[in-house]
């Protein structure tokens, strides 16, 4: 199977190339991995000749202008690279009979829902914030481009929380805000009020290779890891795993001034895999990253 995979230097798109290379179905050649050079969010109108040229079977579209509060700041840009260019790949597809399998965001959900339950593919979506909204258009653009296509399958892969090289993830963040708590004597502040699923790019990666192997891209998958927790939760788990001596208090999303406005409750309900097997519990994941969490702060202080 010939598997494209847009954004692949970016975090998920990285781990997925990786984990295709390990499949058996992509191949000696392994997957063709597009970075922006080959699919630019600001210019996707060469995508077809991307297509002709690399003939793939399937796309995985990981590229996404992820920049929460860079959308809301210019929601005009976001509509384009996250709606626009999204349809412009999915019509290109689709009218080559190509599967394409979206990569979307918990953030299509506004957050309000209070009954304690993650949100289900069937669940109306309503974004509450530009990200959101643009995403969203990504996936409405994508489901009319293949509404009457007699060949190719379309499917949303929504997710959340991801965390995992390369660049700064919460994770990396809140480390590095430890570190200078620590040393001023001061106490890390976390948000107590958000609530999701830390969902590791790796295991993302290898649901993602599972829906390929059994050829079950078409509909609306919900993949996270398991358990939920709060940003504070998770901000404590990292400064557990450091060794770093600070206080972790918990304190409202009104404490800090964002352009965006996340989902306080941004928790998505996942979906059975074709292995029915669920991902494992984030706290797992965060035990594999952490070493390498580690040694990447250690690179950077030196």
């Amino acid at each position: 199977m010939r598997v494209a995979v847009t954004g692949a230097t970016g975090r998920l798109g990285r781990a997925l190339v990786a984990a295709l290379a390990n499949a058996p179905f992509t191949g000696p050649a392994g997957p063709i991995a597009w970075d922006r050079a080959a699919f630019d969010l600001d210019s996707p109108v060469a995508v077809g000749a991307l297509l002709d040229r690399d003939r793939p079977e399937v796309v995985v579209h990981t590229a996404a202008w992820s920049d929460v509060d860079g959308c809301a700041r210019e929601p005009e840009l976001a509509m384009q690279r996250n709606g626009a260019a999204t349809g412009s790949l999915a019509e290109a597809c689709a009218s080559r009979s190509i599967d394409l399998l979206a990569v979307s965001t918990n953030e299509v959900f506004d957050g309000s829902r209070t009954d304690g339950q993650g949100y289900r593919p069937d669940d109306r979506p309503a974004p509450g914030n530009p990200y959101g909204a643009s995403k969203l258009e990504g996936e409405r653009l994508a489901a009319a481009a293949y509404a009457h296509t007699t060949g190719g399958s379309l499917g949303i892969l929504r997710t959340a929380w991801l965390f995992g090289a390369p660049g700064r993830d919460f994770p990396s963040r809140i480390l590095e805000a430890a570190e200078r708590a620590a040393a001023t004597g001061e106490r890390l502040r976390a948000v107590a009020d958000e609530w999701g699923t830390p969902s590791y790019v790796h295991d993302v990666a290898e649901a993602i290779v599972e829906l390929l192997a059994a050829d079950t891209v078409a509909g609306t998958h919900h993949v996270v890891n398991g358990l939920v927790a709060s940003r504070a939760d998770w901000a404590r788990d990292v400064v557990m795993r450091s060794g770093a001596d600070v206080e972790v208090v918990d304190v409202s999303s009104t404490t800090w001034r964002r352009a965006s406005t996340p989902p306080r409750w941004g928790v998505l309900s996942p979906t059975p895999l074709p292995s029915g097997e669920p991902l494992r519990p984030w706290p797992d994941a965060m035990a594999d990253y952490a070493p390498a969490l580690r040694r990447a702060r250690s690179r950077a202080r030196a």
